[in-house]
């Protein structure tokens, strides 16, 4: 049977889940529709998602839809949790994103929809709640093909807009018109198809070939079909259905292949036990094989890329499969499958399971840039608090984890105030800590400013180790993280002490000159060198006379810090690229509150009564602008933001004290790390 592997997903609000729950009832899974008010619909399991009416985890169900396995994803819409959306996107193979008929184009939307085009994922629109007051199909249409994208075409005509009448008539087989205005956006949208049709007599036009050609180019993203419709009434969901069967490309993996599939979320089990939410991509993933985790392998069975009982890893004690609204047990899960795979203590969110999928695993969103400390009510409470935190920062991999040793705190990286309520709920609920959150910050970063190299030699003082390390650090592009490289001969020591110098200046650059993680930045090993293993006459290894991987870890820190000092590095703060919607003769107020918060408008445009401003403004600044809105705008104003870049802080660079230890105060760190 065909597979699909569907994703919803969709600005907060637009009308994701009630989605997700009518197509359910149309495929027959579900007998009677669920409701995201009254908290009872099928992939909002979480009680806090059914209080709060939003989707928090990506839930996974499945169904039938003639002759195809769906396995429908159903998405969070709000930015807090766009970590769970990202890590969705790598596993699709096509998706639907829902706008809002009445709201039309918000900032989410803009954001998915230029990661769902770079990425390649094919992809429908369905405008949603047309039965609402103020719902307008067609503005939505034009907003649609002026903010997101130009190559779309209207599948159907709305009627009845704005009562509980609306409905949504798809063009019939035949339909000139249609095929006229599909055919100019085939056309604008590829050059092949515009050849054929400027040559052709007519042929070109016919609705047969135009929904042929329309369907090859929705499969290659090129294209993208709208539907209008609403989940609640179930307007237009015929042929949405339709057209996820007629334009949706199904997987296309070998079942029969070397393993390749991916982790794309984790949860635990009533007894604590991991569970790996895994799509395969090619090959079978059988119960009793071993999977490889953090126990050091490399690859499925070392690097042969194919499973065995008898390789290394974890091995999978139970799998699995979803399948029509449900996810039976079964003995393995093959290719184009998700499955869910117990066993896999060491398993983290994005591992890969086999062969590597060329530009699978590549993240396309923003790391968070709020950090949070988090205190428990009872002190008793804080050796399980770092416990709990740790099992949810495996759930959630960019929410980032780090103990301030100095000041004896614990700190959450975060995307916003909803993502703080949620920590805190799952952890009172799941977890019985009640927590409190001392002071939220934004989280700068560290870049190198140019070269800069340092050295310790094995038997020079003062070095007090049996290694010698010399590094060289330099600026990478942006966007390149850490790399690491040799300017030694890779004979020169065993391979164990280059691995302890990279695993070390990778954790080093944590923590920079001011605090903060260092990335785009190229270090390389230009001087190595140790002592053998040795021995006393007749007797055994003895390490007070022989260099150790623990040598090379405790030395790299304080020469890697030497050649960051050098080299100078230069703090930066995220800043968000805004656009803010206001009446017109507000502007004289709104563009200097801008000014004085470190915004720079870029534009202004003034449309009627009124007028929108784009540019740029300090993340650190958001929720301020946020508040002062309303009053500059008397309540009209409409702000909506995204992470774009960081940039250079203006004026002193904000520090944050050093954890565990401090390399740059060489006597300090000697003397609590001596050998």
């Amino acid at each position: 049977m065909k597979l699909l592997n569907l994703g919803i997903l969709a600005h907060v609000d637009a009308g994701k889940t009630s989605l997700t729950e009518r197509l359910l009832h149309a495929a027959g899974v579900i007998d009677e529709i669920g409701s995201v008010d009254a908290g009872n619909t099928q992939t909002d399991s979480l009680d806090l998602e059914r209080r709060r009416g939003i989707t928090i985890k990506s839930a996974v169900v499945s169904f039938v839809l003639d002759g195809v396995t769906v396995n429908l994803i159903d998405t969070p819409g709000h930015p807090d949790f766009i970590a769970e959306v990202e890590r969705v996107l790598n596993v699709l193979d096509g998706a639907v994103l829902v706008v809002s008929a009445v709201e039309g184009v918000q900032a989410q939307t803009r954001v998915l929809m230029r990661t769902l085009r770079r990425l390649r994922i094919p992809t429908l629109l369905f405008v949603n709640k047309i039965d609402r007051r103020g719902a307008d199909a067609d503005r939505v249409y034009a907003e649609i093909a002026e903010k997101l994208t130009p190559a779309v075409v209207a599948m159907g005509r709305t009627y009845d807009e704005g009562t509980p009448h609306a409905g949504f008539v798809p063009y019939e087989h035949g339909d000139a018109a249609f095929a006229t205005v599909a055919a100019e956006v085939l056309a604008d949208a590829d050059d092949t198809f515009l050849a054929a049709y400027v040559d052709s007599d007519g042929d070109v036009l016919t609705d047969g070939r135009v929904r042929h050609e329309l369907a090859a180019r929705t499969a290659r993203a090129r294209v993208h079909p709208v539907f209008a419709g609403s989940a609640i009434t179930g307007a237009g969901i015929n042929a949405l259905v339709a057209g996820i069967r007629d334009f949706l490309p199904t997987a296309d993996g070998d079942p029969d292949a070397p393993p390749s599939g991916t982790v794309f979320k984790v949860d635990r089990g009533p007894g604590g036990e991991k569970i790996a939410y895994v799509r395969m991509f090619d090959g079978t993933v059988r119960l009793r094989d071993r999977v490889p985790g953090a126990d050091g392998a490399d690859g499925v069975n070392g690097t042969s890329g194919t499973l065995s009982t008898n390789g290394t890893g974890s091995k999978v004690t139970g799998i699995q499969v979803f399948d029509n609204g449900a996810a039976p047990t079964r003995p393995a899960v093959s290719a184009g499958q998700i499955g869910r795979l117990t066993g896999l203590a060491d398993v983290r969110i994005g591992d890969t399971i086999g062969v590597p999928r060329p530009g699978g695993s590549a993240h396309h969103f923003a790391p968070p840039t709020l950090e949070t400390v988090v205190l428990p009510v009872r002190p008793s409470d804080k050796g399980a608090l770092h416990l709990a935190l740790t099992q949810l920062a495996e759930q959630d991999p960019l929410i980032n984890l780090r103990q301030d040793d100095v000041r004896q705190e614990i700190y959450v990286s975060l995307y916003g105030e909803v993502q703080k309520e949620v920590v805190a709920t799952t952890l009172a609920e799941e977890y019985g800590i009640e927590v409190e959150f001392a002071r939220t910050s934004v989280i700068c970063v560290e870049r190198p400013l140019g070269k800069g190299a340092a050295f310790d030699l094995i038997g020079t003082d003062p070095n007090p180790y049996f290694a010698t390390v010399g590094l060289r650090v330099e600026p990478s592009p942006p966007g390149s993280g850490v790399s690491f490289g040799l300017d030694v001969e890779l004979g020169s020591m065993p391979p164990a002490f280059f691995t302890a110098v990279e695993e070390t200046v990778k954790q080093t650059l944590r923590q920079g000159l001011f605090g903060w993680e260092v990335g785009d930045i190229a270090v390389y090993m230009t001087h190595s060198g140790y002592y053998a293993r040795q021995s006393h006459s007749h007797g055994t290894f003895d390490k007070s006379m022989s260099s150790t991987a623990g040598d090379f870890r405790y030395l790299t820190p304080l020469v890697l810090m030497a050649a960051l000092r050098q080299a100078g590095t230069m703090v930066l703060e995220p800043a968000h690229r805004f656009h803010l919607e206001c009446p017109a003769d507000t502007l004289a107020a709104v563009v200097p509150a801008l000014v004085r918060l470190g915004g720079v408008p870029e534009s202004q445009q003034v449309k009627g009564s009124g007028a929108v401003v784009e540019g740029g403004i300090p993340a650190a600044r958001v929720h301020e602008l946020q508040q002062q809105l309303p009053g500059l705008t008397r309540g009209e104003g409409m702000l909506d933001s995204a992470f774009e870049r960081y940039q250079p802080v203006r004026g002193p660079a904000p520090t944050r004290p050093r954890t565990d230890h401090n390399p740059l105060d060489r006597r300090e760190y000697l003397r609590v790390v001596k050998r």
